[in-house]
């Protein structure tokens, strides 16, 4: 399970002229799904993201988490994150679950966040969706359970 994770002052997801999911300052995250991902996982992420701590303090400095904050998440189910480009010049997506098994996971995600105390938005899965964000600083992360 891969998670792409942007410290954001905005961000939204549009489907059409319909706006699905839109935050404030906080987090976007787009979230990846591979076959053999379980909803442990999806609990791990969540904490993850949860307790990442970028977000700058009275001082400066990258301290604080969503959890010591009242910011909110924007999650993106994003299958290309399991794009291989190894080969050629066309990603291949053998390594993406498919939507049958990847769906109750990026639910399970929205979820764990929600117990832990998140205020979450998000895309629409399998839509073909508008992702705008406005990055605050230069954060983004990586983050792989």
């Amino acid at each position: 399970m891969r998670g792409l994770v942007q410290r954001v002052s905005r961000a939204k997801v549009t489907v059409g002229e319909e706006i699905v999911g839109e935050i404030g300052a906080g987090s976007l995250v787009l979230v990846g799904i591979t076959h053999d991902d379980t909803p442990a996982q999806a609990r791990k992420l969540a904490d993850k993201i949860w307790n990442l701590r970028i977000f700058d303090d009275a001082d400066g400095v990258m301290n604080l988490s969503l959890a010591d904050t009242s910011r909110d998440v924007l999650v993106v189910s994003q299958f290309t994150l399991y794009g291989d480009t190894g080969k050629g010049r066309r990603p291949g997506y053998t390594e993406a679950a498919r939507p049958e098994h990847a769906e109750p996971l990026i639910d399970a995600v929205v979820g764990e966040l929600r117990l832990l105390g998140a205020t979450v938005r998000t895309g629409k899965f399998r839509a073909e969706m508008a992702v705008e964000s406005v990055n605050d600083g230069p954060i983004t992360l990586w983050v792989e359970v």
